[in-house]
């Protein structure tokens, strides 16, 4: 005959089981992420917040490849990650889905985004040339594609901002 104890275990032990393989059949195996915003302005806030640091420390890293300080090889790597960080918050923007009065404030700042991407991607070439040591003419028209693609940006960046609901 069973003692209680070993019938009080071998219960515990099946509920736990069970509540296991209850937990694990109720969980989707296979989620899709969906990036829900209520808030658009302060959505929109957020994302310019980033895209500031962002572009702060871009142009920092940017003008130590310029002066020396850091190697073409370090810039790379650094802008790299800006890249991807920049890709991430375009992928956001798109599922965001704005209502109808915040989609050209937010299409313009997506556009903005996508611009200072390529305007990072530039930057990699510069830092490419500079490492193969190209020539000087070479450079100051990667330069100048450098500093037309941030105006841009930051054309876009105004167009956004007053293509916000009042």
């Amino acid at each position: 005959m069973a003692s209680k104890k070993g019938v009080a275990i071998t219960t515990i032990i099946l509920a736990a089981i069970t509540g296991a393989s209850f937990f694990v059949w109720t969980i989707p195996q296979q989620n899709e992420t969906t990036f829900i915003v209520t808030d658009y302005k302060n959505y929109l806030d957020g994302a310019k917040g980033i895209h500031e640091v962002l572009q702060e420390s871009t142009d920092i890293e940017y003008q130590k490849l310029l002066d020396g300080e850091i190697t073409p090889e370090q810039y790379i790597a650094s802008a790299d990650i800006t890249s991807s960080q920049v890709t991430s918050q375009i992928s956001e923007f798109v599922t965001s889905k704005p209502p109808e009065e915040w989609q050209n404030s937010y299409i313009s700042y997506m556009d903005a985004m996508k611009k200072f991407n390529s305007y990072v991607g530039e930057t990699k070439v510069l830092a490419k040339l500079i490492e193969n040591e190209r020539s000087q003419e070479k450079i100051s028209e990667t330069i100048q594609k450098i500093e037309s693609l941030k105006a841009e940006s930051l054309e876009l960046i105004k167009i956004s901002d007053e293509s916000r609901p009042g």
